[in-house]
């Protein structure tokens, strides 16, 4: 066999090692963090979705991180994981466990986040967030009337598309009740953290993703968070989508994580 044969036959193998890999679909064990209000339950259809597609996936609700013994439970059992993926309040969360686990331990996980504000109240650093008086008379009104402020909440997740009615009727069907007291310490975080510099300081690949109509995270925060341009950050937006894409865009959003976590061949 010649120089030249030998050479067109490897390369013949080499390309059908390049396709096979294309073909590859590697695992990958997946936390996803829910937003405030609801439950876990609200997530179950990514969840199962993600499992479908082949991945180890378990989901769990918001947390107190602002107690340490609490954080520092959740960041060791998010070590467990590859990818990180936290919607809303949970984007939050899931960006203050990828930070502890670098911190700590000098790993890094994959991070995702879904319709979330590093900073979701106005701050003098990052105005482009909910101003300080809408959120105080939403908490205001949350402490009155739990249950009709959690109603009208519902609707500002679905608002921004023509499927809001049909999007609010499967949200109530996944909805769960949640203890007050966690509620509560929900909406001290919305109020309080200011993650901006853990998304510069991040080494790890973090996505973050916006809603076209999202009419609780503006969506002028995509801009602002590319501006940082932070080392491995990746954003992109969901046309046509509302706060709660993740709940009623799961294909979608199965797809965006997917071309993410899987590796470019």
């Amino acid at each position: 066999m010649c120089q030249l044969e030998k050479i067109t036959n490897l390369c013949d193998v080499l390309y059908k090692v390049v396709d096979q890999c294309k073909g590859m679909h590697l695992s990958k064990k997946i936390l996803l963090i829910t937003g405030w209000g609801g439950g876990a339950e609200l997530l179950k259809p990514l969840h199962e979705a993600l499992e479908q597609n082949g991945h180890s996936v378990e989901r769990i609700n918001i947390f107190n991180a602002l107690d340490n013994e609490v954080l520092g439970q959740q960041v060791e059992f998010a070590r467990n994981f590859d990818v990180i993926v936290g919607w809303s309040l949970g984007g939050q969360l899931a960006t203050i466990l990828v930070n502890q686990i670098q911190q700590q331990y000098a790993e890094q996980k994959v991070l995702i986040t879904l319709a979330s504000n590093p900073c979701f109240v106005a701050q003098a650093d990052w105005m482009t967030a909910m101003p300080v008086e809408t959120f105080m008379h939403f908490k205001q009104s949350f402490e009155q009337d739990a249950i009709t402020t959690l109603k009208r909440f519902g609707l500002l997740v679905c608002q921004g598309t023509s499927s809001a009615k049909k999007d609010f009727l499967a949200m109530q069907r996944l909805i769960r009740p949640q203890p007050i007291a966690l509620l509560r310490q929900g909406l001290k975080l919305l109020e309080q953290l200011n993650l901006v510099e853990m998304y510069k300081n991040y080494q790890g690949r973090q996505l973050h993703v916006f809603a076209e109509h999202d009419a609780l995270v503006p969506y002028q925060v995509m801009r602002k968070i590319k501006d940082l341009a932070a080392k491995n950050l990746s954003v992109i937006s969901v046309e046509s989508a509302s706060h709660g894409f993740p709940c009623f865009m799961v294909e979608q959003t199965v797809q965006i994580i997917e071309d993410f976590i899987q590796p470019i061949v």
